[in-house]
């Protein structure tokens, strides 16, 4: 790691970071993360307590003067996602991020950095640690597993948070207070496919589409990236003109990032391999071109691949046609905020493999009924490829209400600070708010955060100057809520 990193200021702030990302905190295996939280309030002196879905709360009550104040939820979620670059040996289990610092921005060497939700946890911490800054009761909530699942919102007893005002520091942009967001649902389509061994002069080939962009499927979505497993799919379908036989296939592993790379295995009649080579080469360049901005470092590798069984013609043509024909990307833009998606697709992962062959997507609206349309409409593709549909971990929508005390202060104050007018909205990524808000009924809720770019890919980093920006910001917040908030 850049030691230079624990000199950035706000010093408070990158040094509780820097601790952060030590302990390692993929999503789903958060033990070590969520017994690292509980130590450090218990370091503090805190009441520290975690819940029975693994949310960690911290209690610190007002400084003096401010006892009686209305109390603050500072809220930020523990996980993160977990990608790589190939050849990039990082452990998410064990190893901690190495962070550097590169013209102005924190990254990490070849995987995902952890800013998101990372800076929202270690502001928290600073402001817990600190003996300097006054402040209202607070209350400081870490969810579990918010990236795969929203499993700690969701698992939120009604009664275990008690204050009514909640600070969400999990916006990517200093210039947005988020007032809203979208709802999603896992969308997952599975299929048995039967396999038989060739006869005759075959060649087996294993294809690979990788180097993609990726990113977050919430936030990048309106960038229009390329899309791993509907481009790769793509190509083998042009590919069943030479009488190409699928094996296997798989792409993507979350169902929240766009997906960087696909692999196919096939094997093609001897007779016809340079006419799958010269279909393929018509194919890769109609996709580069097409992608030439948005996805610049493509790559299509080509490997001798061994023997396998391989899927019948008219199977292999229904699974492939099922996935080039569901919806991804951009479904609809808001028609009541302008440059808002409404609602959306990303088809996340795929895998065909032995027996099976499966689908998984995750579909954003926030319209409720869009959102179960949409859904819909994915399983009227897919059963037309003989696949079954099931949908699992429905979350909520959070509805903007622009009007609140909480949300004028907080425009007042980035007005005073900054000179100029917040972009006051909501965002197409899934927030804990609206769930929250379920099990804390009356909750009034903002989200903000520094400028964080590329979340969700090796490609992620977080703008220094905007950490300073935003913790300021954090402050001034503090600073007016008891005399503002009842």
């Amino acid at each position: 790691m850049n030691q230079d990193i624990l000199n950035l200021e706000p010093r408070a702030v990158w040094e509780a970071f820097h601790q952060l990302n030590q302990v390692p905190r993929p999503s789903k295996r958060e033990d070590q993360i969520q017994a690292w939280a509980m130590s450090f309030g218990q370091s503090l002196n805190l009441p520290t307590d975690m819940d029975h879905v693994g949310n960690v709360r911290i209690i610190k009550g007002g400084t003096a003067g401010l006892e009686s104040a209305a109390t603050l939820v500072l809220q930020a979620h523990l996980d993160m996602v977990c990608q790589q670059n190939e050849g990039n040996n990082h452990d998410f289990d064990k190893d901690p991020i190495d962070m550097y610092i590169d013209n102005g921005w924190v990254k990490a060497r070849g995987t995902t950095l952890g800013s998101d939700n990372g800076i929202g946890v270690a502001m928290s911490m600073a402001l817990l640690r600190s003996k300097a800054i006054a402040h209202p009761p607070l209350e400081v909530l870490f969810t579990s597993d918010e990236e795969t699942g929203m499993t700690g919102a969701l698992g939120l007893k009604e009664g275990w948070i008690t204050g009514k005002y909640l600070l969400n520091i999990d916006t990517e942009d200093d210039r947005e207070l988020t007032i809203g967001c979208a709802g999603g649902v896992d969308v997952t389509c599975t299929r048995s496919v039967k396999k038989v061994t060739l006869e005759g002069d075959y060649t087996w080939q294993t294809l690979t589409l990788k180097g993609l962009t990726g990113g977050h499927s919430g936030m990048d979505i309106h960038l229009g990236l390329g899309n791993a497993n509907t481009l790769l799919t793509r190509a083998l379908l042009a590919l069943q003109q030479t009488d190409m036989r699928l094996v296997s296939m798989h792409g993507g592993n979350l169902r929240n990032v766009i997906p960087r790379s696909c692999e196919a295995t096939f094997a093609v009649p001897t007779a016809n391999l340079d006419a799958m080579k010269e279909a393929l080469s018509m194919a890769q360049k109609e996709i580069n071109q097409e992608y030439r901005r948005t996805d610049p470092d493509m790559q299509w590798l080509m490997r001798d691949a061994e023997a396998e069984e391989v899927m019948q013609p008219s199977e292999q043509a229904d699974v492939l046609k099922a996935i080039h024909g569901i919806p991804v990307g951009i479904l609809r833009m808001s028609p009541e905020i302008e440059g808002l998606v409404q609602t959306s697709n990303n088809l996340s992962a795929l895998k065909i493999a032995g027996d099976q062959a499966q689908i998984l997507c995750l579909t954003r609206s926030a319209s409720e009924t869009e959102k179960v349309h949409a859904a819909d409409r994915i399983a009227s593709v897919a059963q037309l490829g003989g696949f079954s549909t099931e949908l699992a971990g429905d979350y909520p929508g959070w509805e903007p209400a622009g009007d609140s005390n909480l949300t004028e202060m907080m425009k007042s104050i980035y007005v005073k600070s900054f000179n100029r007018e917040p972009e006051v909205s909501a965002c197409h990524a899934g927030l804990e708010c609206g769930i929250i808000g379920e099990s804390c009924p009356g909750m009034k809720m903002i989200s903000f955060g520094p400028n964080i770019r590329g979340a969700h890919s090796p490609d992620e980093r977080v703008e220094i100057v905007s950490v300073q920006k935003v913790w300021d910001f954090f402050l001034d917040v503090i600073a007016a809520a008891p005399e503002a908030l009842d």
